[in-house]
């Protein structure tokens, strides 16, 4: 049995975001006097959408929650316009997507779905997927099984004819609750140990036709 459908995450997956991410919280949070975020601190609060990183961007540094919407606001009128400042794809993402052209992909990113084009098109490789899926798209997002059930549907795959490949536990999360199979980026945001309940591990996108072949020839 083939793959029918390969869903990717965005950040940390097929994309270096982390800059650009890093200096729209610290525009965000400016106004308050704190210490600006680095890119570490930074990779180690995304991943859940931006309310949510907002959110506990605000509790590190002890700003009101009552200031959350003005953070939100000045995050994301400065995301928009520097979002391709400095993010890039991945080693080898372009090049694995081309010789995976017969499969059907999609895009599932806990980043809201207008962003996640923009970073797509502005990349050159939007047109590799049939549709992307951001945290806004359905009234939940990853790690809950409804992107993924929702992929499935709208390109007619059944679980064992699809995978998802992303580099954190909501990924793998959202896998695992939808009966797929998970394949996990240790070359993303999360370190290897934390991904240990994907069902394969791979070190660099480029991997991943390989990991094809393996999984089937375990389908039925």
């Amino acid at each position: 049995m083939q793959i029918k459908l390969i869903i990717f995450d965005l950040d940390g997956t097929l994309v270096d975001s982390s800059l650009d991410l890093c200096n729209s919280i610290n525009h965000a949070i400016k106004p308050y006097g704190v210490l600006p975020l680095s890119i570490e601190e930074t990779i180690s609060l995304i991943g859940e959408g931006v309310t949510r990183l907002m959110e506990k961007v605000a509790l590190k540094y002890s700003i009101p929650m009552s200031e959350l919407k003005a953070m939100l606001s000045r995050f994301l009128a400065f995301y928009e316009e520097h979002l391709l400042d400095n993010t890039v794809l991945y080693p080898g993402v372009r090049e694995t997507l081309e010789s995976l052209r017969s499969i059907n992909k999609v895009v599932v990113s806990n980043k809201r779905t207008a962003s996640s084009i923009k970073i797509l098109k502005g990349l050159g490789i939007y047109d590799y997927f049939s549709f992307v899926l951001g945290s806004d798209a359905l009234p939940e997002k990853k790690p809950s099984p409804m992107p993924v059930f929702h992929a499935m549907k709208e390109l007619g795959a059944a679980k064992h004819e699809t995978i998802i490949v992303g580099d954190s536990t909501y990924d793998i999360d959202a896998g695992r609750a939808a009966g797929i199979t998970t394949v996990a980026l240790t070359c993303g945001y999360r370190p290897a140990e934390k991904l240990a309940g994907a069902d394969f591990l791979i070190n660099s996108i480029a991997e991943l036709p390989d990991v094809l072949v393996k999984i089937e020839k375990k389908k039925p």
